[in-house]
């Protein structure tokens, strides 16, 4: 069976709602201060606020710390019961406003910039057929008067003074001699290295910029180069390997490959101490300076400079080279004192007589020999002519440079502060 629940009837008396108070219903409405009230407020405010001024500065505050004085025209906003209804015709254009005080002293203060000029085309399209272009509908817009005016384009930079052309090549006069050689002379740079800079205007003489090839010079006039010149020098580098005996020291010949294949990054000796990262750049223009024959071992130079090159295999070059020579009897006798001496001087090759050199028995079957001249297969033609044959050969000294502990087919740089 459904149960019946009867509700019961609300007593009598005023009604009650959940909903919460209107606001100001329960409290009396905050009125709006009269305009005496209000003035009053704002001089109460204005002489706290002067107080405070004088506690913090004293009788001299500074100006960004002063109220701006309010403008008399600001007064209390119209009312919307007082407003004028909105007209749109009546609205004035923005430039036919009155300009507000401080924005027009500020304008007059600010000079304005000067026009900037503006190109024919720009003012009338393109003029060069005596016509304005008007493609885009009409000519073309007028420059801003507040424009700023245009930069006018910078001078080109000069590696020269201007005064540079006034170099004069001494074409006939006597003892005069070309440029490039002078400069391999004084060991400035090789004559390939002078024949580069010449057209890119790196080389001075007397001050003055020379870019003619074959030009001539003086014994006494001064040479010089410049920066970029240094630069590029700097960057060559001189690789110091020990060539192993199968290997030619340059160009391949006979099926037997260059000693310059070596200079790779895995032969490079761990114990190098140059501080030069490799570049693959290294390999371009590294040719050797000097030979060794391919059954020969020891210290072989390959550098990128010039000047290095013709230091250590110039005409006039002084540096010596130190041999290690295994030599044996031809016909089972001993060398002789006479021919010990021929070794040291007296000799002839090619018809041409040797420079003096050192020579020394080492042990029972080695010599040393310091030679200051470099000819074709000289120290093997040198024992032949005394009876003796040559079974090694190792180069173990180039000037002031050792080979030191450089293992075979290991190679290094050549340090700074190392010179042949």
């Amino acid at each position: 069976m459904a149960t019946l629940k009867l509700k019961k009837t609300p007593p009598a008396g005023p009604a009650k709602s959940d909903r919460s108070p209107v606001r100001g219903t329960t409290s009396a409405v905050k009125k709006r201060p009269t305009l005496a009230q209000a003035q009053a407020e704002r001089e109460a405010r204005e002489a706290r606020y002067q107080e405070q001024l004088r506690l913090r500065y004293g009788d001299r505050p500074p100006a960004s710390a002063k109220r701006r004085p309010e403008p008399e025209s600001l007064g209390r906003p119209p009312r919307r019961d007082e407003r004028a209804p909105f007209d749109p015709n009546a609205r004035q254009p923005r430039d036919a406003r009155p300009p507000r005080p401080e924005r027009q002293e500020r304008q007059e203060r600010r000079p304005l910039p000067p026009a900037r000029p503006v190109s024919p085309n720009r003012q009338g399209g393109n003029t060069a057929f005596g016509k304005p272009n008007t493609a885009f509908g009409g000519p073309a817009r007028p420059a801003h008067p507040h424009q700023a005016p245009k930069r006018p384009p910078m001078p080109r930079r000069r590696d020269h003074d201007d005064d540079d052309d006034d170099f004069q090549a001494h074409t006939d006069t006597p003892g005069s001699m070309r440029l490039s050689k002078r400069m391999s002379e004084l060991g400035i740079a090789s004559r390939r290295e002078a024949d580069e800079w010449i057209p890119k205007g790196w080389v001075r003489v007397d001050g003055k910029v020379v870019t003619e090839l074959g030009s001539r010079v003086l014994p006494g006039q001064l040479i010089s180069i410049e920066a970029k010149a240094r630069d590029a020098q700097a960057l060559k580098v001189t690789v110091l390997l020990h060539k192993p005996i199968g290997y030619v020291s340059g160009q391949a010949e006979d099926g037997y490959e260059p000693a310059s294949v070596l200079v790779t990054p895995q032969n490079q000796w761990r114990e190098d101490r140059s501080g030069i990262r490799f570049l693959p750049s290294h390999h371009r223009g590294l040719a050797p300076a000097g030979r060794l024959d391919i059954d020969s071992t020891g210290l072989l130079v390959l550098t990128q400079d010039g000047r290095i090159a013709k230091q250590l295999i110039g005409e006039d070059s002084e540096v010596e080279k130190e041999y290690l020579v295994r030599v044996e009897s031809v016909n089972g006798e001993p060398l002789s004192q006479e021919n010990l001496a021929l070794l040291n001087h007296g000799l002839e090759l090619d018809g041409e007589p040797l420079k003096p050199a050192q020579v020394e028995w080492v042990n029972d079957d080695q010599l040393r020999f310091v030679l200051r001249e470099g000819k074709k297969r000289q120290i093997r033609r040198m024992c032949e002519a005394v009876g003796l044959k040559v079974i090694g050969l190792k180069r173990v000294r180039i000037g002031n440079v050792m080979l030191g502990d450089l293992p075979p087919g290991a190679w290094r740089y050549l340090r700074g502060n190392e010179k042949f």
